[in-house]
């Protein structure tokens, strides 16, 4: 047994295999074929160019040459192949990507060298045959069992890809606990670690998990095995307990009802707001369709998301915030330009001001999914009122399309996050021209503290508990609210229980968190007093 420390960004215990992320692995979004016979064709070009490249790189006399040759012109990987093009009418490329980690899923734990060379030929092959048809993206292949995911690294947009039914937890070397990704992370309700000396050969091993320590055991013995196994049974005991409160109201001792919302990054966590008896979604992270895919989003794409989450959440309120790419949110069709310091770059509202046709494509989504349910809009990254005021002409622009049109939509309410200093500073101005405020703790906290979140040298200094940012929280709140305007927290701060009671008798209206945070939370605000004794 080996024990590894890192970091935990969310709690839980979880026993299972590990799959190591081979992130240099070629990965392809699914892609249904308009014409067989097409795809059928561009595969047998990619096998005679694959094969002209072999030539170059290997010589005529090499051994690998000639074994990959034959499984490009023969056997079963070529019949696999055709045959899920021809079956399943997909496209070519994404016929090899799926063969291909078929494959290796079937026989990653043999240990027969000849096996072993087989499966790497046939991955090496793939890569070959994929560069060339030009089917590269990042949707990643977890197998057919849930597992331990362990990576260098992870973006957002490959997490959003991923099966989360298939993930027992998630580990990486790099990131931090509040990076964007690992944000996501927590919306799944696993255990994650961070900062971890994981190894490329630990793929397939048994390994423990444990999120509140921070802690991997890799190959555990048989006595800790069994400890974990008893502590797994507690948890799961402990949440079905908390579950009894799902259907409860967040209340304070002293009688004062909270709002309690769930963040969600996609389609996927609409059943976990519901299950777990969230009052609807604070924030709901629009850049689920942006992210792990080849280009924009279009406008009727946009609409039915958003339709579907007016209709599943009925009479509940569901805040969509627009866009917020750039910095660690990128894809590479936007060709989003390189800065020196992309956290203090051209992001968020900055990102769609420059973008207009993108942003208008997305408000005239959201105010035709309006007349379906219970929407709100919110803007992220605001830092001046001539950012509102040009939000303003570009929503009126846009409303006055639809009314052209004949098509319904509702005057929804408007909401900015407030999550730079300068917003702070001019909260009570800004909740003058705004129905809400939602604060965002996660970006508040580190330009408050002039550290960027995501730097590992910054690790032991960051600190989202500094008293410097629960002043500016108490500032805004007590602004909005002579403007009779509420206030809600949406950041991770907003999750983290030891500050539930502070919150609360700052005067905060609400607190917007992952859905798995949701009863854990309603517990610590049913303990909790707002007014002093």
């Amino acid at each position: 047994m080996k024990i590894f420390k890192g970091s935990a960004i969310f709690s839980g215990i979880a026993i299972g295999r590990i799959l190591y992320y081979h992130r240099e692995s070629s990965q392809v979004r699914q892609c249904f074929a308009g014409n067989v016979k097409k795809e059928l064709a561009d595969f047998e070009k990619a096998q005679q160019k694959v094969a002209e490249e072999l030539q170059v790189l290997y010589g005529e006399e090499s051994n690998i040459k000639r074994r990959q040759t034959a499984l490009l012109e023969k056997g079963s990987f070529v019949r696999a192949v055709k045959s899920m093009i021809e079956t399943e009418k997909v496209s070519a490329a994404y016929a090899v990507a799926t063969t291909r980690d078929e494959l290796s899923q079937t026989f990653r734990n043999l240990e027969e060298p000849a096996v072993k060379e087989r499966i790497e030929d046939v991955r090496e092959l793939s890569e070959r045959l994929i560069a060339v048809l030009g089917g590269l993206s990042t949707t990643i292949f977890l197998g057919e069992k849930p597992v331990i995911f362990v990576a260098e690294t992870l973006s957002p947009g490959e997490i959003l890809e991923m099966e989360k039914e298939k993930l027992l937890a998630v580990v990486t070397r790099q990131g931090s606990e509040i990076s964007h990704a690992s944000i996501m992370a927590k919306t799944i309700g696993i255990p994650a670690l961070v900062d971890v000396e994981i190894e490329e050969d630990w793929d397939g091993l048994l390994a423990v998990v444990d999120g509140y320590t921070g802690t991997l055991y890799l190959e555990p013995d048989g006595e800790l095995l069994k400890e974990y196994e008893k502590r797994l049974k507690a948890e799961q005991e402990e949440k079905e307990e908390l579950l009894k409160l799902k259907n409860k109201e967040a209340v304070t001792l002293d009688g004062h009802r909270i709002s309690l919302y769930a963040n969600i990054a996609n389609l996927d966590d609409l059943n976990s707001v519901l299950f777990y008896g969230a009052e609807g979604i604070g924030l709901l992270r629009s850049e689920f369709q942006y992210l792990g895919r080849e280009n924009y989003p279009r406008e009727n794409e946009l609409f039915r998301a958003y339709k579907k989450v007016a209709e599943t959440m009925g009479e509940r309120l569901a805040v969509i915030r627009t866009v917020d790419l750039g910095a660690d949110k990128q894809a590479a069709y936007m060709d989003i330009p390189e800065e020196e310091n992309p956290i203090m770059g051209n992001r968020g509202i900055r990102l769609c001001l420059d973008r207009k046709r993108m942003f208008k494509a997305q408000l005239r989504a959201i105010y035709r999914a309006s007349a379906y349910g219970n929407l709100a809009v919110m803007y992220p990254m605001i830092s001046s009122l001539e950012e509102l005021d040009e939000i303003e002409r570009i929503t009126e622009q846009v409303k006055a399309g639809l009314r052209e049109k004949g098509i319904a939509y509702k005057d929804i309410p408007v909401s900015v996050m407030i999550e730079t200093p300068a917003a702070v500073m001019m909260s009570r101005e800004i909740a003058q021209r705004v129905d809400f405020l939602s604060l965002g703790t996660n970006d508040l906290a580190q330009y408050t503290l002039a550290m960027d979140r995501q730097n590992p040298l910054l690790k032991e200094k960051y600190n989202d508990h500094n008293p410097a940012i629960l002043k500016m929280i108490q500032m805004v709140i007590e602004e909005a609210h002579e403007e009779k305007k509420k206030v809600f927290i949406c950041g991770e701060l907003a999750a983290d229980t030891d500050l539930t009671e502070i919150f609360l008798r700052m005067g905060v209206d609400g607190l917007s968190v992952v859905p798995a945070c949701i009863l854990p939370v309603r517990k610590a605000v049913r303990k909790s007093r707002r007014e002093k004794k």
